[in-house]
């Protein structure tokens, strides 16, 4: 597969490791990681996420998680090759048994969301088979930092219960951002971030296209610093 090249560094990409895709792009750029001194991202599919995330936050250290080796191992090469290498680490590990005593500032994560199906088609990546929102929802309330920060992008049809389940461990709503494909449309994705602390939230929209197939000014304004358009 060609690499996908962005303006500071190149995605490598593998058939057999989800490829480079508008949610994670939105997620890398949308996520609050100002002021971030350790970050923690759940499945790193090709590093993708954590890449954006250093290229915003200069002094920020990262590790990512995946159960995947060949996510791994495209992650690793992808990490390698940027010029934030040395801030970047990765692990094959399941975050459901992670053990560890640090705590992180952000956990940011596009989890997996399609239910079990008979498709094998990025099975691991893209159904709830190995990690749901429950699961990676009550990890994350344990890894937080006192003032830390857990960000996801997921499909709309899931804020509900995402929402419900995470002020069950603790975890309040803060920002909400709806994302629509397209102007006038109906929101289909959310970027939702939650902190220990309950406060007013942040809601705003998002949209990508002005029309089909064109960039809206929010979209180009947001990726500016990545993409390169042509």
């Amino acid at each position: 597969m060609k690499p996908f090249t962005f303006k500071q560094f190149q995605i490598q990409q593998s058939k057999d490791v989800f490829r480079v895709g508008t949610d994670g792009v939105l997620l890398g750029a949308l996520a609050d990681v100002e002021h971030a001194s350790n970050v923690l991202e759940v499945g790193t599919g090709t590093g993708l996420i954590s890449l954006m995330l250093a290229q915003r936050n200069e002094k920020a250290l990262f590790l990512g998680l995946d159960i995947n080796e060949e996510a791994v191992a495209v992650t690793e090469l992808n990490f390698e090759n940027s010029p934030f290498h040395t801030r970047l680490k990765n692990k094959f590990q399941d975050f459901k048994t992670l053990e560890t005593k640090e705590r992180f500032d952000l956990i940011v994560s596009n989890p997996p969301y399609f239910e079990e199906s008979g498709s094998d088609k990025d099975k691991i990546a893209r159904q709830t088979v190995e990690l749901n929102f429950i699961q990676l929802i009550s990890k994350a309330s344990l890894l937080l930092s006192q003032d830390g920060i857990f960000s996801v992008i997921i499909p709309v049809e899931a804020g509900d219960v995402f929402i419900s389940v995470g002020k069950e461990n603790g975890l309040f709503l803060n920002r909400r951002i709806n994302i629509k494909g397209i102007e006038n449309s109906k929101t289909k994705r959310l970027v939702l971030e939650f902190s220990s602390k309950e406060k007013e939230i942040n809601e705003s929209d998002f949209i990508i296209e002005k029309s089909p197939r064109k960039y809206s000014d929010q979209y180009l304004e947001l990726t500016k610093e990545f993409h390169v358009f042509k």
